[in-house]
């Protein structure tokens, strides 16, 4: 086995640290991380088993094949300008490795092929409806954002980086459009940041602009695709509307009451003044930091099935991190919130089996 200097950097990336802090961690020379990670010098085992233990991952690692990593011109972020360079890229290699997962997936399984059109030239609210059209929706309440895109074949992982500052992001990666959600946001944020990122990969394609404009666009498209204009005509109530009017009508389309405010000021259906007013006491109930009646976020229709075939045939938790050569707790933290993942002893192998889901026949999956 020869050592992989890319693996290195990714490994390095992934936890959120420079050089500096890796080699201060490892207590290995700047120099020497230097010269390992440009390919000039090959570490000792020894020196690989210490940067193991400090980056968290299993020592084989580092010895794979190359893994293309998604560039980060291609991945949609909103918040650079809160973001850290550190937190883009452990971002970055988190969808690398998720990415790695899913080819590891694709491998076994036949997963529904990718049907997400390019919109580019629509604006948002027709491209909202558009994609509608196309996937059969019609204007009926979506039941599950996550279901839908994995129907369409769209890859959705969690995001395990530990930061307000990183929502969620998208990106096509060798043409399979991918979507990473936070799994700490509430379970109406995670759907309305689905359908934010789905804006991305529809309105911008593989060349996502970093700009405030691009993500305006897939705010107004998000909101659009997820509460239709016909759909809230029809059933919004004649007369005045008060702030538990804005709760109750919001399970409806399974929104945040925030997110409900703005779509009804965006299609005038209330004044200026009205959503101010909403917004203030929407505020003062604390909604936005924690959403009255909230729901639970949103699972992974082919990560059950996906994990229940391959429990069927005994292949655990720990043997798929093996073919991965990453540990078991970063498997995990790319399917947190997605995937249930109710872990069993296994008495004929001391690692565990995860308790889910899938079959090899798309056409088990079906949009909802």
């Amino acid at each position: 086995m020869k050592f992989n200097p890319s693996r290195l950097i990714l490994a390095r990336k992934r936890r959120g640290l420079s050089k500096i802090a890796l080699a201060e961690a490892a207590h290995i020379g700047l120099r020497s991380i230097v010269y390992y990670e440009s390919g000039n010098v090959i570490p000792s085992d020894e020196a690989v088993a210490t940067l193991a233990e400090v980056l968290q991952f299993p020592a084989p690692f580092f010895y794979g094949t190359d893994i293309e990593e998604i560039a980060c011109d291609a991945a949609s972020f909103r918040s650079l300008s809160t973001m850290t360079a550190s937190q883009r890229d452990a971002s970055l290699a988190a969808g690398t490795l998720a990415a790695a997962l899913g080819k590891w997936i694709d491998e076994k399984f036949e997963l529904p092929t990718p049907t997400v059109p390019s919109l580019r030239n629509f604006d948002p609210e027709t491209a909202a409806q558009v994609l509608r059209v196309e996937w059969g929706l019609g204007e009926r309440p979506i039941k599950n954002v996550v279901h839908l895109l994995e129907v369409h074949g769209v890859r959705v992982f969690s995001l395990p980086i530990d930061s307000a500052s990183v929502d969620a992001f998208s990106a096509w990666h060798k043409k399979t459009p991918f979507i990473f959600l936070n799994p700490k946001k509430s379970g109406e944020r995670g759907r309305m940041d689905a359908a934010h990122e789905l804006g991305h990969l529809t309105l911008h394609g593989h060349g996502i602009p970093r700009s405030r404009q691009a993500e305006l666009e897939a705010d107004r498209f998000a909101s659009a695709f997820l509460m239709p204009a016909k759909d809230i005509f029809a059933h919004i109530p004649r007369g005045q509307m008060e702030v538990e009017t804005i709760h109750k009508l919001k399970k409806r389309w399974t929104v945040s009451a925030i997110a409900l405010v703005h779509r009804l000021k965006a299609l005038q259906i209330i004044t200026e003044w009205q959503y101010r007013t909403f917004c203030i006491e929407l505020s003062k109930e604390g909604s936005r930091r924690a959403e009255k009646d909230g729901i639970a976020r949103e699972t992974s229709q082919v990560f059950a099935k996906v994990f229940k075939a391959l429990r069927a045939e005994g292949k655990t938790r720990g043997a798929i991190a093996h073919d991965l050569l990453i540990t078991s707790a970063e498997l995990d933290s790319l399917l947190s919130g997605l995937a249930i993942t109710a872990v069993v002893n296994n008495p004929s192998d001391n690692s565990r089996t995860i308790e889910t889901a899938p079959t090899k026949e798309k056409s088990t999956l079906k949009a909802v």
